[in-house]
């Protein structure tokens, strides 16, 4: 009996691993050269937490709150510490050690390697005659995890996903697979070690911070857990299904325990953000802001026509197998001098060269292809035609799902329902994401038809039929379209005749024309990839062909189909170096001026662009306190106030807001906006804080809607009469007099002096947060309640004579979340340590070609 060492059952691993490292490497080398990609939405981010991080700076820890954007907002949703996460910690700081996006794609890579070995490996049933249960060797299972591994990190849309700078969905989508693994090992009676890799990658997952990933994949997870669950029930084992779905779900929620204040934090705030329950109930009929629907959501969620805002054409599922079939780029690009658009701006005497990177080849609904190889989608199918696994129906239903998800609206007898009765399947927008999950179901399918290639050892006679069918199916698919897709495709994108005019017709037809020429090239790119592989496994099934150097093959020819098609997307121009990523928010002569005012808090309403479009920006919160931002959760009072009563009240609106300063284009005599934009002082706004006159009650939400549209903020406070215990005995008429102003900041504690001879009704110009619940304000120290006034800000009654007002941001649930954090790091920290003590105690033994406990 030959008993092997830890590290010789490692090794192979171990080799793969590292060729993935140096795949991924070499694919994005400018960044170990220093060079960045720009990453939009990080840099959004940057500028977002910019107080964040200066305040953490000068006092060792972040606050509670920020004021950088939308008038405020908690800081934990955007930028925290979490001190008592140590897994999550460590994760972080051995990513650290790589260069951005080096880090996250090979953490893709690397779960999904993991998953494949797991998925590859003993059922542990001895009873089945699954082709799992048939042992493949190290290096074998290495070749087809890593083809799959490969093609994940590589894969199209994910790659457009991190070109956007959308890293903690990649980081997510990186995770995401060893819950999968953990979930495999669980079922199939592996306790322990199924509980350790469950309970990281839980914990690894949550840390990435995008729970709509996190949602889409635990809907994969009820897909296999139904699939398993049958066939064991089927088979008798009741038992091990049970403990198994036991050990998963304690793992998995000491794992997401052990982000606790995370998900406490979020839970309470999307409660208050537009995607919880709005108090609105009637339509408005004011003229909305530019990019806002006019129009009331529904009582919970986001509006349906909004989530479903980006949906994948169905047609565009086969982009899988053809990644031009609906054009290039989905930006611009694309072209060059020898096409048929670029002869037409020539002939019109336009500036060809220039003009020939602006113009989009992408004709579909969203942003491009999601293209993981051609060769996997052929050997997903005939995965499904020859394995006699059951998890090639757990494939195949995940593919079905990503696939029927992404479709958003133009699958709406499906996403529909699930809209209207999955729980919380309404909070999430841009369906689309899980094209980023497709290839975790294609390269398992791929994966398992070789391995039934390889235990089963069928000859080509045997698997004749559904070789030739699979190959069909994609190769002559490809080869079809090829040949006939110029006639069967319009090529004619939405908003074509809208981008070129009505007197550009000889442009459209150039275009079309390119892209009908970039199907098929494409077609006839996939035909090869598809004929190569499919020969190269005749070669194998006929003897001519060892599968010692049939993985290696097939591996090195997806590579270099994913890795060369991805290069569209990403490649070494993508990348600029670090000073030029930094420009982004260069100063403006505008910044200067307003940046010499050290008033202690005011605001800023960027409107440089002249078009309202200050709501989906950070760019002025990287240098003042903006009134408007750009994040993914905006509070639902705040967001309404902007489109149902900006537009009819904007100067009242910027007055209460204490917008002090309007970074905005001077005019020409005809009203358009001419020249640089230029900071200009607002002489009306009311300050930090203000005495009114009176103070009106409503009934509801829509009542106060309707009263800011016309509000004169400083005269008048509108208040809910929710809040009428708090207004009793106040009289109709104030007299305001004496004074309040701002004497200390900083963004989760405000402190005000204020002097009357009488009683005064004050309004702050602060947002109104889960108020005497999260802020709590005092008077000379004692706590004393404050009401919501003007729809989003904060009111008080303030006494007579001189006091001390402060208002502090501490909310309960951070504190309680640092202590669960603690209490569920301890206990994963014990998980893992035990899963890997009892798994490594079982050694690997190799007796007469029969293997006992495999990694």
């Amino acid at each position: 009996m030959e008993q092997r060492t830890l590290f010789q059952r490692l090794k192979p691993h171990l080799l793969f691993i590292l060729g993935l490292f140096i795949l991924t490497s070499v694919y994005f080398l400018p960044a170990w050269q220093g060079k960045e990609l720009p990453l939009q939405d990080v840099r959004q981010g940057n500028a977002a937490t910019m107080e964040l991080r200066q305040y953490k700076k000068e006092t060792g820890q972040f606050p509670n709150w920020t004021n950088a954007l939308f008038s405020g907002m908690p800081g934990y949703l955007i930028a925290h510490d979490y001190p008592n996460t140590y897994v999550g910690l460590a994760a972080a700081a051995v990513l650290r050690l790589f260069p951005r996006p080096v880090d996250v794609v090979f953490m893709q890579m690397l779960g999904m390697y993991i998953l494949l070995v797991v998925l590859l490996g003993r059922s542990g049933i001895d009873r089945e005659t699954d082709a799992a249960d048939t042992p493949l060797s190290g290096s074998s299972r290495g070749w087809l995890a890593a083809m799959g591994a490969a093609a994940y990190g590589l894969a199209s849309w994910n790659l457009i996903t991190i070109e956007a700078g959308h890293i903690s969905k990649i980081l997510a989508l990186g995770y995401a697979p060893g819950i999968l693994a953990g979930l495999v090992l669980c079922l199939r009676g592996r306790y322990w070690p199924g509980a350790a890799v469950t309970g990281l990658f839980a914990c690894l997952n949550i840390s990435a911070n995008h729970v709509q990933i996190t949602y889409y994949l635990f809907l994969c997870v009820g897909i296999y857990v139904l699939i398993e669950g049958i066939r064991l029930v089927r088979i008798g084992q009741v038992r091990r299904l049970l403990i198994g779905l036991a050990v998963f779900g304690i793992t998995t929620g000491i794992g997401m325990a052990s982000f606790s204040k995370r998900l406490l934090v979020l839970n309470q705030y999307s409660k208050e953000t537009t995607r919880g329950k709005s108090e609105l109930t009637a339509k408005t009929t004011a003229v909305a802001a530019p990019g806002q629907a006019a129009t009331a959501k529904p009582a919970d969620g986001l509006d349906e026509d909004y989530a479903f805002q980006y949906s994948y054409g169905v047609g565009e599922a086969l982009t899988m197998l053809i990644p031009n079939l609906y054009g290039g780029l989905a930006g611009a690009g694309g072209l060059d001098s020898k096409s048929d658009t670029y002869q037409v701006l020539v002939s019109r005497g336009l500036s060809a060269d220039e003009l020939i990177g602006q113009i989009p080849t992408y004709w579909g609904s969203t942003n491009g292809p999601a293209y993981a190889g051609a060769i996997l989608v052929f050997l997903f199918v005939l995965g499904l035609l020859i394995s006699k696994s059951s998890l090639r129906w757990f494939m195949l239903g995940g593919l079905l799902l990503t696939l029927l998800l992404a479709m958003g609206k133009n699958m709406l007898w499906f996403n529909g329902f699930l809209f209207s009765v999955l729980p919380y399947f309404n909070k999430f927008r841009a369906v689309t994401m899980t094209l980023t999950m497709t290839p975790i179901f294609l390269g398992g399918g791929a994966a398992l038809a070789l391995q039934a290639l390889l235990t089963q050892r069928p000859t080509f006679k045997d698997i004749q039929r559904p070789f030739l069918i699979a190959f069909g199916l994609t190769g002559g698919v490809a080869l079809l379209l090829a040949l006939l897709g110029g006639s069967l495709l319009d090529f004619q994108g939405e908003n074509d005749a809208a981008m070129f005019g009505a007197d550009a017709a000889d442009l459209l037809r150039a275009l079309r024309s390119d892209r009908a020429s970039l199907l098929r090239a494409d077609a006839f790119r996939a035909f090869f990839y598809i004929a190569v592989a499919g020969g190269l496994i005749w070669l194998y099934l006929t003897e001519k062909l060892k599968a010692g150097l049939l993985l290696p093959l097939l591996f090195l020819l997806n590579t270099i189909d994913v890795y060369s098609l991805g290069r569209r997307f990403i490649n070494n121009q993508s990348f600029i170096p670090h000073s030029t990523v930094d420009s982004a928010f260069e100063e403006t002569p505008a910044d200067a001026q307003i940046l010499q005012d050290k008033s202690l808090s005011y605001r800023v309403f960027d409107n440089s662009n002249g078009n309202f479009d200050f709501m989906s920006s950070n760019r002025a919160s990287y240098f003042h306190k903006s009134i408007g931002g750009y994040n993914a959760a905006k509070l639902q009072r705040y967001q309404e106030m902007i489109t149902y009563a900006f537009n009819s009240n904007a100067d009242n609106i910027l007055n209460m807001l204490n917008v002090k300063y309007v970074i905005a284009p001077p005019v020409d005599s005809t009203g358009r906006p001419s020249g640089n934009p230029a900071a200009q002082q607002n002489p009306n706004a009311l300050g930090n804080a203000w005495f009114v006159q009176s103070v009106q009650q409503v009934a509801d939400a829509d009542a106060e809607m309707a009263a800011l549209k016309t509000l004169n903020a400083q005269q008048t406070a509108v208040v809910d009469k929710r809040f009428a215990d708090q207004l009793k005995g106040l009289p109709g008429t104030l007299a305001p007099a004496g004074s309040i102003q701002l004497t200390a900041y900083s963004p989760d504690k405000l402190s005000y002096q204020s002097d009357s001879p009488t009683e005064q009704v004050a309004v702050f110009s602060e947002v109104y947060y889960r108020g005497n619940d999260d802020w709590k304000a005092y008077v000379d120290g004692k706590e004393t309640p404050h009401f919501r006034a003007d729809y989003i800000l904060r009111g008080m009654r303030v006494p007579a004579g001189k006091h001390t007002i402060e208002f502090r941001f501490d909310p309960p649930v951070v504190a309680l979340g640092n202590s669960l954090d603690l209490i569920a790091n301890i206990l994963l920290i014990s998980l893992v340590g035990a899963g890997l003590w009892f798994s490594l105690r079982g050694t690997k033994q190799v007796s007469a070609g029969k293997t006992t406990i495999g990694v």
